[in-house]
Protein backbone atom coordinates (compact mmCIF):
# COMPACT_ATOMS: atom_id res chain seq x y z
CA UNK A 1 0.00 0.00 0.00
CA UNK A 2 1.34 3.42 -0.81
CA UNK A 3 1.51 6.73 1.09
CA UNK A 4 -0.31 9.34 -0.70
CA UNK A 5 0.65 13.25 -0.72
CA UNK A 6 -1.32 15.64 -1.89
CA UNK A 7 0.12 18.86 -2.87
CA UNK A 8 -2.68 22.01 -4.18
CA UNK A 9 -3.14 25.39 -3.66
CA UNK A 10 -3.93 26.62 -0.28
CA UNK A 11 -6.49 25.61 1.51
CA UNK A 12 -7.33 22.67 -1.60
CA UNK A 13 -4.76 19.49 -0.20
CA UNK A 14 -5.86 20.06 3.49
CA UNK A 15 -9.73 20.29 2.31
CA UNK A 16 -8.76 17.26 0.31
CA UNK A 17 -7.37 15.38 3.59
CA UNK A 18 -10.25 16.37 5.28
CA UNK A 19 -12.38 14.75 2.93
CA UNK A 20 -10.78 11.32 2.67
CA UNK A 21 -10.66 11.27 6.80
CA UNK A 22 -14.20 11.91 6.51
CA UNK A 23 -15.01 8.46 4.00
CA UNK A 24 -11.99 6.52 4.54
CA UNK A 25 -10.54 6.74 8.44
CA UNK A 26 -7.90 4.23 8.33
CA UNK A 27 -6.46 4.87 4.57
CA UNK A 28 -6.33 8.34 5.61
CA UNK A 29 -3.80 7.95 7.88
CA UNK A 30 -1.18 7.71 5.39
CA UNK A 31 -2.47 10.90 3.13
CA UNK A 32 -0.19 13.98 3.77
CA UNK A 33 -1.22 17.58 2.74
CA UNK A 34 0.89 20.32 1.44
CA UNK A 35 -1.40 23.76 0.88
CA UNK A 36 1.12 25.68 -1.11
CA UNK A 37 0.41 29.13 -0.19
CA UNK A 38 1.00 32.25 -2.63
CA UNK A 39 3.86 34.36 -0.82
CA UNK A 40 6.25 31.39 0.12
CA UNK A 41 9.14 30.83 -2.21
CA UNK A 42 9.01 28.14 -4.31
CA UNK A 43 12.25 25.96 -2.88
CA UNK A 44 10.41 26.51 0.65
CA UNK A 45 7.18 24.17 -0.60
CA UNK A 46 9.68 21.98 -2.03
CA UNK A 47 11.54 21.71 1.34
CA UNK A 48 8.12 21.21 2.87
CA UNK A 49 7.31 18.68 -0.22
CA UNK A 50 10.31 16.79 0.41
CA UNK A 51 9.59 16.04 4.24
CA UNK A 52 6.07 15.38 3.79
CA UNK A 53 7.06 12.65 0.71
CA UNK A 54 10.09 11.09 3.21
CA UNK A 55 6.66 10.67 5.85
CA UNK A 56 4.41 9.57 3.36
CA UNK A 57 7.11 7.01 1.91
CA UNK A 58 7.62 5.62 5.64
CA UNK A 59 4.06 5.45 5.79
CA UNK A 60 4.05 2.86 3.17
CA UNK A 61 5.74 -0.78 2.99
CA UNK A 62 7.47 -0.37 -0.25
CA UNK A 63 8.31 3.54 0.26
CA UNK A 64 5.64 4.18 -2.70
CA UNK A 65 3.94 7.18 -2.67
CA UNK A 66 0.74 8.67 -5.14
CA UNK A 67 1.08 12.18 -5.37
CA UNK A 68 -2.05 13.58 -6.27
CA UNK A 69 -1.50 17.49 -7.32
CA UNK A 70 -4.62 20.12 -8.51
CA UNK A 71 -3.77 21.70 -11.96
CA UNK A 72 -0.76 21.09 -14.62
CA UNK A 73 1.97 23.65 -15.26
CA UNK A 74 1.01 25.59 -11.92
CA UNK A 75 3.39 25.74 -8.80
CA UNK A 76 1.94 22.72 -7.01
CA UNK A 77 2.23 20.44 -10.03
CA UNK A 78 5.57 21.99 -10.82
CA UNK A 79 6.64 21.08 -6.89
CA UNK A 80 5.11 17.59 -7.39
CA UNK A 81 7.22 16.87 -10.94
CA UNK A 82 10.04 17.13 -8.59
CA UNK A 83 9.59 14.52 -6.41
CA UNK A 84 9.07 12.10 -9.13
CA UNK A 85 12.47 10.32 -9.10
CA UNK A 86 12.39 6.43 -9.71
CA UNK A 87 9.64 4.30 -10.33
CA UNK A 88 8.49 4.88 -6.52
CA UNK A 89 6.76 8.14 -6.74
CA UNK A 90 4.10 8.79 -9.35
CA UNK A 91 2.60 12.30 -10.19
CA UNK A 92 -1.07 12.73 -11.51
CA UNK A 93 -2.67 15.92 -11.46
CA UNK A 94 -6.17 17.89 -11.91
CA UNK A 95 -7.17 15.32 -8.26
CA UNK A 96 -10.74 15.68 -7.33
CA UNK A 97 -12.97 13.74 -4.55
CA UNK A 98 -13.76 11.05 -6.95
CA UNK A 99 -10.15 10.60 -7.88
CA UNK A 100 -9.28 10.70 -4.12
CA UNK A 101 -11.78 8.34 -2.64
CA UNK A 102 -11.33 5.87 -5.68
CA UNK A 103 -7.44 5.49 -4.92
CA UNK A 104 -8.25 5.23 -1.24
CA UNK A 105 -10.99 3.23 -1.86
CA UNK A 106 -7.92 0.81 -3.91
CA UNK A 107 -5.40 1.90 -1.93
CA UNK A 108 -3.96 -2.17 -1.78
CA UNK A 109 -3.28 -2.45 -5.35
CA UNK A 110 0.00 -1.35 -6.53
CA UNK A 111 1.29 1.90 -7.68
CA UNK A 112 1.07 1.46 -11.25
CA UNK A 113 -2.62 0.15 -10.71
CA UNK A 114 -3.75 3.35 -8.50
CA UNK A 115 -2.24 5.56 -11.10
CA UNK A 116 -4.98 4.07 -13.87
CA UNK A 117 -7.50 4.40 -10.56
CA UNK A 118 -6.90 8.00 -10.12
CA UNK A 119 -7.59 8.87 -13.73
CA UNK A 120 -10.67 6.69 -13.89
CA UNK A 121 -12.19 8.45 -10.76
CA UNK A 122 -11.15 11.83 -12.02
CA UNK A 123 -12.89 11.38 -14.78
CA UNK A 124 -16.29 9.18 -14.47
CA UNK A 125 -17.08 11.64 -11.27
CA UNK A 126 -17.13 13.96 -13.43
CA UNK A 127 -20.74 14.47 -15.38
CA UNK A 128 -23.36 16.24 -15.85
CA UNK A 129 -26.56 15.56 -13.99
CA UNK A 130 -30.51 16.82 -14.04
CA UNK A 131 -30.41 18.95 -17.27
CA UNK A 132 -33.93 19.12 -16.72
CA UNK A 133 -36.69 18.93 -13.70
CA UNK A 134 -38.56 15.42 -13.98
CA UNK A 135 -42.12 15.69 -15.35
CA UNK A 136 -43.75 14.54 -11.91
CA UNK A 137 -42.23 17.51 -9.83
CA UNK A 138 -44.13 20.98 -10.18
CA UNK A 139 -41.36 24.08 -10.60
CA UNK A 140 -39.81 25.84 -7.21
CA UNK A 141 -40.10 29.85 -6.34
CA UNK A 142 -37.70 31.53 -6.90
CA UNK A 143 -36.71 33.21 -3.72
CA UNK A 144 -34.99 36.27 -5.44
CA UNK A 145 -36.38 39.51 -5.58
CA UNK A 146 -36.19 40.77 -9.21
CA UNK A 147 -37.00 37.34 -10.17
CA UNK A 148 -33.84 37.05 -12.08
CA UNK A 149 -31.18 33.97 -12.11
CA UNK A 150 -28.26 34.89 -10.53
CA UNK A 151 -24.72 34.42 -12.55
CA UNK A 152 -21.63 33.77 -10.60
Amino acid sequence: MPGFLLIAHAPLASALRQTAQHAFAEAAQRVYALDVLPDLPVEESLAQARVLLAHAAAASPHGEVLVLTDVFGATPSNIAQRLAEGPQVKVVTGVNVPMLWRVLNYAHEPLDALVGRALSGATQGVMQIAVSRPQNQAARRVHDQDHHQHQQ
